[in-house]
């Protein structure tokens, strides 16, 4: 297996999980893909069945039982990556508001000195394409809020477009994650600066989804809004 995978959590992404695997795929033949399904009812995971004979030995499937959070998705897509020997392992969305060129950058960052690359929208003002103002509001605050509450120094820590070494998820007791939505992005990223691995953000330019139902809801934001706040009361090394 090549040594770089990107994990895509999806759930009823039909209507764009093709593109982007053939996209990321046809990038230079460094990335593997693994897609976890939520037994989506639009049958996304028979779309990628499809493609698996095409793209023998680099294209993988994970499909759970049911719809429990985007970050217990990753969990169990990280934890695959990490029993499959991945060297470097990446986390994207599933509908194409993250370019995939820019994995390409992120991993000579990652193979250099890096062990976290974060796509970063916030580094350089604000690149976010076609979101309405009151979401960008939200996210803008969301930084700042987070920035503020744990002093992480990131700033697009909600980003959902990451690169980690196998070492940074390794050395994270995944099942002991405990968010997963919104906190659940920022829990990983805290937990890596905490044990002082080496983070950098990584200039992106993010486009909203064009196609599918955005799975943003109160839920998840609230979540996100007392969930900082436990971060930084039960802070450990």
């Amino acid at each position: 297996m090549g040594s770089s995978i990107v994990v895509i959590p999806t759930y009823n992404e039909i209507e764009n999980i093709e593109k982007l695997i053939k996209i990321i795929l046809n990038l230079d033949g460094e990335f593997n893909i693994l897609v976890v399904d939520d037994s989506s009812p639009d049958q996304t995971a028979k779309r990628v069945k499809k493609l698996i004979p095409i793209y023998k030995e680099r294209l993988f499937l994970k499909i759970r039982k049911q719809k429990q959070g985007l970050g217990k998705a990753y969990i169990d897509g990280f934890n695959w990556a990490l029993e499959n020997k991945y060297d470097f392992i990446f986390q994207m969305d599933a509908d194409l508001s993250h370019n995939p060129i820019n994995l390409i950058e992120m991993l000579l960052k990652l193979k250099k000195d890096k062990d976290v690359i974060i796509g970063s929208r916030y580094i350089k003002g604000n690149n976010v394409v076609n979101w309405p103002l009151s979401r960008i509001l939200l996210s803008k605050f969301a930084s700042f809020y987070v920035k503020t509450i744990t002093g992480m120094p990131i700033k697009d820590p909600t980003s959902g477009y990451v690169g980690f070494r196998r070492s940074v998820l390794k050395s994270i007791s995944l099942d002991k994650i405990r968010f997963i939505g919104y906190a659940f992005q920022i829990e990983l990223k805290y937990q890596a600066w905490i044990k002082d691995f080496l983070i950098e953000e990584h200039s992106i330019v993010f486009k909203n989804r064009e196609r599918g139902i955005s799975k943003m809801n109160s839920s998840i934001i609230w979540e996100a809004i007392y969930g900082v706040i436990m971060l930084r009361i039960t802070r450990k090394k």
